[in-house]
């Protein structure tokens, strides 16, 4: 039998191995596969090609979910307040246009649900949100190493000084939330 409560959210807050990280501890959440969206060239795009910054692709990462365990405007607010939808193409050390912070909805309830978000959390940012809204795209699932990348890496350097501190801040800030 179908859940008919399951739904898709496609975000990119940067390097998609931390927001995977931050939702694969939320309770509703079944799947979270990191990819890349939004990019300009035929063909599936590699992890090399979308570094370069040329294809036009963030790096993303898709979410199913349960909508009557977590609704998709909570999996928002967890994701604009784990990274920082106040600086453009970049997060921490990570530049570019593939790190935009970007919400690409679904539908349109997604999109008004989003705009409801940002007007919302704004108060609570010095500078101004500058989170791309799009329309989702076609979606490619990055290469299997990419998956599950910090369940499988916590002891790597990049785990430990940039993921960590993430994780921290999701268990402070949303400890409702998680499983």
């Amino acid at each position: 039998m179908e859940n008919k409560n399951k739904e898709i959210m496609t975000v990119g807050g940067g390097c998609f191995w931390c927001t995977e990280a931050v939702f694969n501890e939320v309770d509703g959440v079944e799947k979270v596969i990191s990819g890349y969206t939004g990019g300009k060239v035929p063909g599936v795009p590699t992890y090399r090609e979308v570094c370069s910054g040329l294809t036009g692709h963030a790096e993303v990462v898709q979410v199913t979910f349960d909508s009557s365990i977590i609704t998709y405007e909570d999996l928002l607010v967890i994701f604009m307040t784990t990274h920082d939808p106040t600086t453009l193409n970049q997060q921490g050390a990570d530049r570019g246009t593939q790190y935009r912070s970007v919400i690409y909805y679904h539908n349109q309830i997604q999109r008004e649900i989003a705009e409801k978000i940002f007007n919302k959390m704004a108060q609570y940012f010095d500078n101004p949100i500058v989170t791309e809204l799009s329309p989702a795209e076609k979606f490619h699932p990055a290469e299997d190493y990419h998956q599950n990348y910090y369940a499988n890496n916590k002891s790597q350097g990049y785990c430990s000084a940039v993921i960590n501190p993430k994780l921290a801040k999701l268990r402070k800030m949303h400890s409702e939330k998680l499983k």
